[in-house]
């Protein structure tokens, strides 16, 4: 069996373009994968492309093989963009070997290790950002059988908060907390926001509230700040969706101070690096709860992944807080959440396939990205709308 061609199509989601794949063989199988970014989809579109000379005419059964050649022998590292044009085609290679052998992929990588995924809400709070909001958007969460969510009540905080808003941040946590009682997980995001000194600040300020985890308080570029953080929080960090090498998760778990780890499939090279990347978690203690905020392919991936991963904690969801056509992209497998928890998949490959025509309703726009800097960034609305 050979590739042949490779396919790309791009949704317009209005914080996100969703950018997936479609991997053709000569024996006619293809497979769906996902490489959707934050905000450079077109690029990484172009870069899918341009790897075809390391692609075509492989063999997409040997999928360890194609990405030494799509990473390694370009001998240039392009860092994320790079990565998540590697993953788009690994993951639809994996999906052609599961639907080769009409079986689900996580029976290839280990096989099940359990019968449900636990999942969490994120997405969930598009609003004002007032306590009474999130408060109100808590509940109906709760509501839905969720027993963890996650949010960001930092505003377009960047490194340092005044008095003001640093206590309306604060007051958000502790509503979040007041809504849904002490045995729902709080999971409190930073987006890479604070200086070491902010993050500490606000680690100990929201410790009342019991936060589950503590999510990237520092940018991810210095290790070294994150180790500080994580060594004086009494809340417990999280991070991991920023890198995209075995490398930088070796350097972060030698220190010993973070062991809740978050790789981004799709940043990290594709399904095959990313369980490996957990079975390194693994071995110093740690759990996974990998990154999902991308498109419907990328939820399918990680259920693979959460089926077949021992240390794997619980899984972040945006589903059924995104556009409500994202269900309408993809058929086969649907992943409700019930009771907290999500039922393992049973299809081949990864379950699910691709709605073109659906895809194609809703065209690119580059001012669909979430501008994480900039008030009002929580609404969650195309750039051009009032």
């Amino acid at each position: 069996m050979r590739i042949t061609d490779v396919e790309t199509f791009i949704a317009g989601n209005p914080w996100k373009n969703w950018l997936f794949t479609k991997v053709h063989t000569d024996e006619g199988l293809y497979g769906i994968g996902e490489g959707t970014i934050n905000f450079m989809s077109k690029t990484v579109e172009a870069a899918i492309h341009e790897l075809k000379p390391q692609w075509e005419g492989l063999d997409p059964r040997q999928p360890e093989r194609l990405v030494q050649k799509m990473y390694r022998d370009v001998y240039t590292d392009g860092g994320q963009v790079h990565k998540h044009a590697v993953s788009a085609i690994e993951v639809a290679c994996w999906d052609i070997i599961g639907k080769s052998l009409d079986k689900p992929i996580f029976e290839l990588m280990g096989g099940q290790v359990r019968d449900r995924i636990r999942a969490y809400a994120n997405g969930w709070y598009r609003g004002p950002r007032t306590p009474e909001s999130f408060h109100e958007r808590a509940k109906e969460v709760v509501k839905r059988g969720y027993t963890a969510l996650k949010f960001d009540p930092f505003g377009k905080a960047y490194q340092i908060t005044d008095l003001d808003d640093e206590a309306l941040a604060i007051d958000i946590i502790a509503a979040v907390r007041d809504a849904v009682g002490p045995s729902v997980d709080v999971l409190v995001e930073g987006h890479c926001r604070f200086s070491t000194s902010t993050a500490l600040k606000f680690a100990r300020k929201m410790e009342s509230s019991n936060p589950t985890w503590f999510e990237e308080p520092t940018p991810h570029h210095k290790i070294d700040a994150l180790i500080q953080v994580a060594k004086e929080s009494p809340v417990p960090i999280a991070t991991g969706e920023s890198l995209h090498t075995k490398y930088e998760f070796a350097e972060l778990l030698k220190h010993d101070v973070v062991h809740i780890l978050q790789p981004e499939p799709l940043a990290c090279g594709g399904l095959w690096s990313t369980r490996m990347i957990c079975d390194m978690v693994d071995a110093h203690y740690g759990v996974v709860a990998p990154h999902d905020a991308q498109g419907p392919v990328c939820t399918a991936i990680c259920m693979q992944l959460a089926a077949c991963t021992p240390n794997h904690f619980i899984q972040e969801i945006f589903d059924e807080f995104n556009v409500e056509w994202e269900e309408d992209l993809t058929s086969g497998t649907r992943f409700p959440v019930k009771d907290g928890y999500i039922d393992v998949p049973s299809g081949p490959g990864l379950g699910i396939d691709l709605n073109i025509e659906e895809i194609e309703k809703h065209p690119y726009s580059p001012l669909n990205h979430l501008p994480l800097f900039q008030d009002g960034w929580e609404l969650r609305v195309a750039q051009d709308e009032d």
